[in-house]
């Protein structure tokens, strides 16, 4: 794997949500189109609805937004709600870059992490890899679990 791209982060805000849903729908055509399951507005609206800037934040790379990263509160840890990177950024090791970062605030505050990953897609090879253990199934998504170094 390349080394990661040197990313920084930045504050999302109401006004960004219409280009993040956007960028998600970019971000997810490959692999959604594979298992038959692309829906653009779908994806839109999905996103839209459940957007809250607060806890959103861009990945940027030399300047441009390359993608976006969604982590909320969730019961007694955290939920990795979202995490995209454009597709011309992807598989450069910004998704790893961007997990390196969350779980360093997730277990400086010993937090475990959830994700949901749609069943089919390479996201979860990818949140496997990065250790994250399936916990549940559900009709189209999996559950993942990470315990963080320092969590309760």
């Amino acid at each position: 794997m390349p080394a990661p791209l040197p990313i920084t982060f930045c504050a999302a805000s109401a006004a960004d949500g219409h280009a993040l849903a956007e960028l998600r729908v970019e971000s997810m055509r490959e692999s959604l189109q594979r298992i038959g399951r692309f829906d653009p507005v779908r994806a839109r609206e999905r996103f839209l609805s459940a957007f809250c800037p607060e806890h959103t934040r861009h990945i940027e790379f030399d300047g441009e937004r390359i993608g976006f990263v969604v982590v909320k509160p969730h019961g007694q840890g955290l939920l990795l709600d979202h995490l995209y990177v454009h597709p011309l950024y992807q598989n450069k090791g910004v998704g790893t870059a961007v997990l390196a970062q969350v779980f360093a605030e997730a277990d400086a505050a010993g937090l475990q992490m959830r994700v949901g990953a749609l069943r089919g897609s390479d996201s979860n090879r990818f949140y496997a890899r990065h250790g994250f253990v399936q916990v549940e199934q559900g009709e189209f998504d999996n559950y993942y679990v990470r315990v963080g170094k320092n969590a309760l």
